[in-house]
């Protein structure tokens, strides 16, 4: 089954993966501890009480790696940085080896003819910076545009874009409002600070980038919203649930406000975090792109408790992953279309920059094969009906760490074995490598 799609000549193709996800190494070369090493150590806090201290040990098995990239034919490599390894307690002094690794890191990318894309931040704040109150504290917005600064200097004569955030939305709510994620707090609606900070922290990252002459991207989960019904309630309870998980960071970032959260009893300071000039600031900082991270539609129902204006409620009647979430291609279609709609001219250029799904174990994965072939048909129905799609980076490269679930879900083209670290890959691989090569040789015609 090979996708024929109707694709921009120069899409770029790639595969995505996160620092604590897959690098292991946690404590050697002079990295300091982050909120996942600390999360993960508390007992229940993930399952089967997994850590990423090994991971896939892309540290040291990164050659490897990259061959594999290189098999698959792609056009770039999103990978994030771990800001301890850069700077251990977040601030301060800069740690020369843990520069040292991403510049060997990102020379074998080149090496290989492939595009780097770093992400600054994907979730794995310096438990330093944790411990002074980490996103709830304005100051960690000015600690991150310094780190941001520190690995431009260092990589930014090879790297020309940058991605600052990987889903803040959802760092915001698993790490700080439900306490699911690192750094496992349970605020709820009093997480909101989290949201604005690290908006502020990426536009001041994004001007270190751009003094610097480098390109701006920032990455975040993205739904469609469907209601459960017509009823007005539904109705209602969907709008609401739209303007936190989609609206919160992007109406800001194009619209130069944040939406109206008074369903949540928030006003527009969200909890007195918004000083003077904050929006106008973030509002004023140009994105280069946006990058847009799809799993699977929510819908949305009347709330059944007192404690959030809606209810999710299940999506029935579709195949589901081994996550069980659910599988619904055309969701891409919608939220890239919905996208254009909504935000117009101040929508800059789109890249995919994680879409894919858990499977089994085994090594026959025609679950995912079929899953990215649906998605993928969904981005050229999107460029098709106009939208600005300009590459597609698929989750992920490697079976690897997955958060809380620790090793129980498996989202690679490579299937990885957790006690050899041998690497296998899956029939997914050898499937999207075929597909990258026939779009390149349609788009060379």
């Amino acid at each position: 089954m090979q996708a024929r799609l109707e694709l921009p000549s120069g899409f770029r193709w790639g595969v995505s993966t996160a620092a604590y996800q897959i690098e292991g190494a946690v404590e050697e070369d002079g990295r300091g501890p982050s909120v996942w090493d600390v999360f993960a150590a508390r007992p229940g806090a993930v399952r089967d009480g997994h850590t990423g201290a090994v991971a896939c040990d892309h540290y040291h098995r990164y050659p490897e790696d990259i061959a594999l990239m290189r098999g698959l034919g792609l056009d770039g490599y999103r990978f994030s940085i771990a800001w301890p390894r850069v700077q251990p307690t977040g601030a301060g002094p800069v740690n020369p080896a843990g520069l040292d690794f991403y510049d060997r890191l990102v020379d074998a990318v080149l090496d290989a003819g492939i595009t780097p894309l770093p992400t600054l931040f994907h979730w794995d704040l310096p438990q330093a910076l944790e411990d002074a109150g980490g996103w709830l504290n304005r100051d960690t917005a000015y600690r991150f545009a310094e780190y941001a600064a520190v690995a431009a200097d260092r990589l930014g004569d090879r790297v020309p874009a940058w991605i600052t955030l990987n889903e803040p939305f959802v760092h915001m709510v698993y790490g700080y409002a439900m306490g699911i994620h690192a750094p496992g707090r349970t605020l709820m609606l009093d997480a909101l600070p989290a949201a604005h900070h690290q908006l502020l922290g990426h536009v001041l990252a994004a001007a270190a980038l751009r003094e610097r002459g480098l390109e701006v991207m920032i990455a975040n989960n993205l739904t469609p919203v469907w209601p459960a019904s017509s009823s007005e309630a539904d109705l209602v309870a969907a709008q609401a649930y739209d303007a936190l998980h989609n609206r919160l960071f992007s109406d800001p970032l194009l619209l130069g406000r944040y939406p109206d959260l008074a369903a949540y009893g928030v006003g527009p300071d969200l909890g007195g975090s918004v000083r003077d000039g904050d929006l106008k600031l973030i509002a004023g900082t140009p994105l280069d792109g946006l990058g847009v991270n799809y799993y699977n539609p929510t819908r949305i129902a009347a709330p059944t408790d007192p404690g959030l204006p809606f209810t999710e409620a299940p999506i029935e009647g579709v195949p589901r992953t081994a996550f069980d979430w659910p599988v619904v291609p055309d969701g891409l279609r919608e939220l890239l279309v919905g996208l254009r709609q909504r935000y117009g001219a101040a929508l800059p250029p789109v890249t995919i920059t994680e879409n894919g799904c858990s499977t089994t174990e085994t090594l026959d994965d025609q679950p995912r094969v079929d899953y990215l072939a649906g998605h993928l048909d969904a981005v050229a129905a999107a460029v098709a009906d106009g939208v600005d799609v300009r590459g597609y980076y698929t989750w992920s490269l490697l079976d690897n760490y997955e958060w809380a679930e620790g090793f129980s879900q498996r989202f690679g083209l490579v299937h990885v074995d957790f006690e050899t670290q041998k690497r296998t890959p899956r029939a997914s691989y050898g499937w999207y490598r075929d597909v990258i090569a026939a779009q390149r040789k349609r788009s060379a015609r």
